[in-house]
């Protein structure tokens, strides 16, 4: 990456690392995705339970692959062959000791914002696992709450729509129309501003462009 964007971003990361401790989460900063991944697995002990959403970040660093051929208990919903099956396994990741996200964006000052259709991976953040580690491209840190939910909603809601072969309106135009498909993505807004339990919400930002 270019010496000067990484510059930028390193600077604009210690900001949203305090801005993250002003908010009881623990945020870091990872030069390159060898880094992050290095950094998420100190943050995991071996013989961890481990589940996680779709976080395409998490995937893209060598995080889940490195989970899930690592010493670890991963709950992997995707390898359910019944709807029960499927269930139950998302259940059990309530119980996880580690939850693995990204997010749709965030603010330079630590608030988080993420968009969910079945609404599992919000909820999870919310609630359930001991605790929630996030996959963060820098370039999914905005501005302002505003800033991050127009990334949310015309980025990140129509590309996933898109990669899910969904049927809604940002799909086909690529910026949200506030729709109210059946197929919508858009179905749980969840902006995680405070977490109340110390040490639970974990943000590892990247000096990459990860995710959507």
């Amino acid at each position: 990456m270019n010496e000067n964007i990484t510059k930028r971003n390193e600077l604009l990361a210690q900001k949203t690392i305090e801005g993250l401790k002003s908010r009881n989460m623990t945020g870091y900063y990872a030069a390159t995705k060898e880094e992050a991944l290095k950094i998420a697995l100190e943050i995991i002990p071996e013989g961890s339970s481990v589940t996680m959403g779709g976080a395409m970040s998490a995937h893209e660093i060598g995080l889940v692959e490195a989970i899930k051929n690592g010493n670890y208990n991963f709950i992997d919903r995707d390898k359910a062959k019944t709807p029960e099956e499927k269930r139950a396994a998302m259940l059990a990741g309530y119980d996880a000791d580690f939850f693995l996200s990204s997010c749709n964006a965030m603010t330079d000052d630590g608030i988080l914002v993420n968009i969910d259709g079945n609404s599992n991976r919000v909820s999870m953040i919310c609630q359930g696992p001991k605790k929630v580690i996030f996959i963060v491209g820098m370039n999914k840190v905005c501005g302002d709450l505003d800033g991050a939910m127009k990334r949310a909603r015309n980025v990140a809601a129509p590309i996933n729509a898109q990669r899910f072969g969904l049927a809604t309106p940002c799909a086909k135009t690529g910026k949200c129309m506030d729709c109210k498909s059946p197929d919508t993505i858009c179905c749980q807004f969840l902006t995680t501003r405070y977490s109340r339990h110390a040490d639970r919400i974990h943000v590892i930002l990247v000096n990459d462009n990860l995710g959507f």
